[in-house]
């Protein structure tokens, strides 16, 4: 692989991740508001579909012999993940969603990458690694110790989501289709199941005057995350790996802390602030980063 298509890599999965921190925070603004969890994953995969529409012409609606590596993609990154993800911010607070999913994604990513790809991750990934874990266990320990049973339910939830996220993320390569093209089918799916369902909720909240709201979320969830992210982190691990494109998302946790504080009024402590360091210290070195920039600055025998 040359150094432009990792740069391509590396530049598609920072992008993809910061979109992503923004939908931490204004997925939990819209579910504790106007919008219900079926009503925003709707517009998550609904949006995709209609633009991608002409994609499914000349595609397969089910790529032959992947059956499995295809449904689990589904589950994954479209509407169960979804579902899940959004009743679980209903119960769970915005500090817990960062490290809970994109914080323990990049570990479950990196161990069914092991398991699966039979990769190697070497000393210096798995120190990362190691160090994303102590950051997840530092942001999120402290919560779940004082837990309510209700937010407890949000926390194992959420724990199921990154597990689905990280099957979608190793899945994903297996299939052998395009970015855009599992983008178009991940939304075509979902649509047609979630449709009956999030349209009727759509409608409510509209009558009920949620027109900014809605707006908002078609931005952020149907072309922002349910598409230009999700092309995006295609790219990333087709150009870096699934580890490595993973650890990536280990940033989420740091960006949705950022964007809280102005949206949800949400000022970190110092617990939260060690452990996104921590994790995003842990991202450098689980991503290859810092081995290849050293690597380049080698003298050529």
């Amino acid at each position: 692989m040359n150094g432009s298509s990792r740069a391509l890599g590396y530049a598609a999965v920072v992008s993809a991740v910061t979109i992503w921190g923004a939908w931490v925070v204004l997925t939990r603004h819209a579910v504790i508001g106007a919008l219900t969890p079926a009503s925003v994953a709707l517009l998550r995969v609904g949006i995709p579909a209609i633009i991608l529409a002409p994609v499914l012409f000349r595609i397969s609606l089910w790529p032959k012999g992947k059956t499995i590596p295809f449904l689990l993609c589904v589950m994954g990154a479209g509407l169960p993940f979804l579902i899940i993800m959004g009743y679980a911010m209903r119960r769970a607070p915005a500090a817990d969603i960062g490290p809970l999913v994109p914080g323990t994604m990049p570990l479950l990513v990196a161990l069914l990458s092991v398991v699966v790809f039979k990769e190697r991750l070497g000393w210096a990934r798995a120190a990362g690694f190691a160090l994303c874990a102590a950051g997840v266990a530092i942001v999120g320990g402290r919560s779940l110790l004082a837990a309510s049973t209700e937010v407890s339910i949000g926390h194992a939830m959420l724990l199921v989501g990154a597990r689905w996220w990280a099957c979608y993320t190793v899945s994903f390569r297996l299939v052998g289709i395009s970015a855009i093209e599992m983008a178009a089918l991940i939304g075509f799916w979902s649509t047609l199941v979630v449709l009956p369902f999030g349209g009727p909720q759509l409608i409510d909240a509209y009558r009920q005057g949620a027109i900014n709201e809605i707006l908002l979320q078609a931005l952020i969830q149907g072309i922002g995350s349910g598409l230009v992210a999700l092309v995006l982190y295609n790219i990333g691990i087709a150009r870096l790996g699934a580890s490595r494109a993973a650890a990536f998302v280990a940033l989420v946790p740091a960006l949705a802390t950022l964007i809280a504080i102005p949206v949800l009024q949400e000022i970190p402590d110092a617990a939260s602030i060690f452990g996104v360091v921590t994790t995003g210290s842990g991202v450098l070195l689980a991503s290859g980063v810092l081995n290849e920039f050293f690597s380049a600055k080698k003298p050529v025998e």
